[in-house]
């Protein structure tokens, strides 16, 4: 339930946010309420600002409690002059917030005052350009939606925006870019495959919109069971011991690979603001990659704190790679050669890439 009152809040900070250096005490706030926060918009501020927080209160009060993200930070008793609280803003990290005033009155009542506070990353990421340093054939009658290395073997799975029975999940041949025979297995149509990973020799695989991630062994590939989840399935990666998986917006979700339950949520900022449409994950050395979809650009996360670390512009790779085809999807490292690829839906090239500080000649 609380997932979706975030998502409802989120929604109403667009429309009313404001820089915290631009707020200031509105002495014209109506006065009915027992005790109000002297702000009437919602505040903005960057992890590790401290913001100086004035409550108003307008009756004495048996009590006067101030909660941040469901935690309890401060109790004022037998209260009835304003107060000043000092609020660390990132005490949990960036993302979307909520503050909470609850007044208890003398007569045992209680009412309350809340705002939204949206906490931005202290990083300005580094503005990278992917290079290409060797192409391949890809073959496009791929919706690519999820690509991933195992044990120096490239795996790719597609989606099925057509209802034809296109989704599937294949084990590449690098060099013809065709997907080996006997080492695919396809869906149904009416099944939207999405990201793919692999770990502990299983296969995942999630769907868009049918609540379903399905699991291979791989030898044969073929489905040894699935796991329910709710809302819409994008990009899977795993860090070697969780599944972490994106939904389109700009939450990470960190899974059990055994049960499929969540583990923990991280949402993803810059110094500006959220992240979403986050789609194909590929975990490399300690940071998460996430393709941004409907556009060509790449952002490098920190999976501890969700902060944007680098953004990677692949506009070139788009110039040579796409043809007639879709976005840019699909991340793939091979530990076995250090080595980083990268393509997109419907693509006619599969990308060995480095990423550079100057843009690359298109």
């Amino acid at each position: 339930m609380k997932k979706y009152v975030i998502i409802a809040l989120i929604i109403l900070v667009a429309g009313s946010m404001i820089i915290y250096p631009m707020l200031k005490n509105d002495p014209e706030i109506e006065t009915e309420m027992a005790a109000l926060f002297t702000f009437e918009e919602n505040l903005a501020a960057v992890d590790g600002e401290v913001v100086p927080i004035t409550i108003q209160v307008n009756e004495e009060l048996t009590k006067l409690e101030l909660y941040y993200n469901d935690s309890l930070l401060k109790t004022w008793k037998n209260v009835s002059s304003d107060v000043q609280f000092d609020l660390e803003a990132g005490a949990f990290g960036v993302g979307t917030r909520y503050i909470v005033l609850m007044a208890t009155h003398n007569d045992g009542t209680e009412s309350e005052d809340q705002r939204l506070v949206r906490v931005l990353s202290d990083i300005v990421p580094e503005h990278l350009f992917a290079e290409s340093v060797q192409e391949y054939p890809h073959l496009t009658s791929s919706f690519t939606q999820g690509l991933e290395f195992h044990k120096g073997q490239l795996y790719e799975g597609t989606g099925d925006p057509s209802n034809i029975g296109a989704t599937l999940l294949a084990e590449v041949n690098l060099i013809t870019g065709e997907h080996k025979e006997g080492r695919k297995m396809g869906l149904d149509a009416g099944i939207f495959g999405e990201g793919i990973t692999i770990l502990n020799d299983k296969i995942y695989q999630l769907t868009y919109k049918n609540g379903k991630c399905y699991t291979y062994s791989l030898d044969p590939i073929v489905i040894t069971g699935e796991f329910r989840y709710s809302g819409e399935g994008w990009g899977l990666c795993n860090d070697g011991k969780q599944l972490i998986m994106s939904n389109g917006s700009e939450e990470l979700t960190f899974r059990d690979p055994e049960s499929f339950t969540t583990l923990r949520t991280l949402q993803v900022y810059d110094n500006k603001g959220p992240i979403s449409n986050l789609n194909e994950l590929e975990y490399i050395d300690g940071k998460i990659y996430a393709n941004v979809w409907m556009s060509d650009m790449v952002v490098v996360i920190d999976p501890n704190t969700g902060k944007v670390l680098q953004e990677i512009d692949a506009r070139a790779l788009a110039v040579k790679g796409k043809g007639n085809g879709d976005v840019l999807n699909g991340i793939a490292f091979d530990k076995s050669t250090g080595k980083l690829y990268m393509t997109g839906k419907y693509w006619s090239k599969v990308f060995e890439v480095r990423f550079v500080e100057n843009m690359p000649l298109l």
